[in-house]
């Protein structure tokens, strides 16, 4: 019997968010043909991760400085695994697993980068930047931000390769609770500046006949509460808090809005779409290559209070174009956006690595007029 091949699937995440979920749906579905392990620096995020894959083993490693890069290097020796696959909340995340995985002969590494952010401090650029230069494959969850890894980092055109987040679809589609006169809003995210549900908030003063729930919670819970006071809407804006299954709330809400600042490709909003909401999205990430304007959703600008009044109102007045819209949406992202789908695509990567021998770069070649 062929031994499986064997995929260490890393995290030094200390919290559980969308790049953590994405990568438990990889780790539930991945065939037996793999054998996973899962790593990381935070035990409750490993055993979150682990959950629907129990027979995988698991390993908690030091977070930090010289003991946590010999106890990373003594582990991966010591696991010999075939692929190393690093999953990453920010670039400059994962530095301690990236060196320490180099310095094993044979070993295939994988780095996923969720956000496509950049840095302004110089020495974490060019870490970023050396450890992505010596890796087998680069990912980033959309093709607008594959190319904005490319940039930030200099990394050399078509280097980082898309796979997007997705979810499972197992839930039934319900019917929205829509009215001829008001319609109901919802948002998920942390209560944070990047998700900017100041916007929405600053948007839904402009537009009567509004309501909306926001799951989530964050530093600026108390801000936001205040604002929506101080707007006068208050009553019409519930925050419900931290949710562990957001999805149940889809069913009670006629449309999706994601005003975020800054994004990769949020499962939020893949969850949305599957349960047939029109999203109103802002142009960031990879959010515009799942949210189309006219067909799926519709697109603002980010910090764009004005233009998401108008998508607001004009949902608000058009209920055949909000069903239409969320029908289109699930049809897309059934077609595209399923764990499946996604799941497939890692383990054709994982194979194709491993049969080729590595090929890290020391220099990106000029870009060719």
């Amino acid at each position: 019997m062929k031994e499986p091949l064997r995929v260490i699937a890393y995290t030094d995440s200390a919290g559980i968010g969308g790049a953590e979920i994405s990568l438990s749906h990889l780790v539930a579905t991945a065939s037996n043909e793999f054998e996973i392990i899962i790593v990381g620096v935070s035990q409750t995020v490993i055993d979150a991760i682990a959950a629907r894959r129990p027979q995988a083993m698991k390993v908690i490693l030091p977070a930090k400085g010289l003991s946590g890069l010999i106890a990373h290097l003594r582990t991966f020796y010591r696991l010999k695994p075939h692929v190393i696959h690093c999953n990453l909340c920010t670039p400059w995340a994962g530095a301690i697993a990236l060196a320490a995985a180099l310095w094993l002969p044979n070993v295939r590494i994988v780095r996923v980068d969720q956000l496509p952010l950049r840095t302004t401090e110089l020495l974490t650029l060019l870490r970023t930047r050396f450890l992505s230069l010596r890796l087998d494959a680069h990912v980033a969850v959309g093709e607008a931000s594959a190319r904005r890894m490319e940039d930030f980092y200099a990394l050399g055109r078509d280097s980082v390769i898309s796979i997007p987040n997705c979810i499972p679809d197992s839930e039934p589609v319900l019917e929205p609770p829509s009215s001829d006169q008001t319609i109901v809003v919802a948002s998920v995210g942390r209560l944070d500046a990047m998700k900017a549900h100041d916007v929405l908030i600053r948007a839904i003063a402009q537009v009567q006949n509004v309501k909306a729930f926001i799951l989530g919670d964050g530093e600026l819970r108390t801000y936001l509460e205040e604002l929506a006071a101080d707007l006068g809407v208050g009553d019409r804006i519930c925050f419900y808090g931290w949710q562990n299954h957001p999805r149940t709330y889809l069913p009670n809400c006629d449309v999706f809005v994601m005003p975020s600042r800054s994004e990769g490709f949020p499962l939020a909003m893949v969850e949305a779409m599957l349960a047939a909401r029109p999203v109103i999205a802002t142009r960031v990430g990879s959010m515009p290559e799942a949210v189309i304007a006219g067909k799926t959703g519709l697109l603002i600008d980010k910090n764009d209070v004005e233009g998401l009044a108008q998508a607001l109102q004009q949902l608000r007045d058009d209920p055949v174009l909000r069903r239409q819209l969320g029908q289109q949406a699930r049809e897309m992202a059934v077609a595209h956006f399923t764990v499946e789908a996604m799941t497939t695509r890692y383990e054709q990567l994982w194979r194709s690595l491993i049969v080729r021998p590595a090929a890290p770069r020391w220099c990106v070649p000029r870009p060719k007029d």
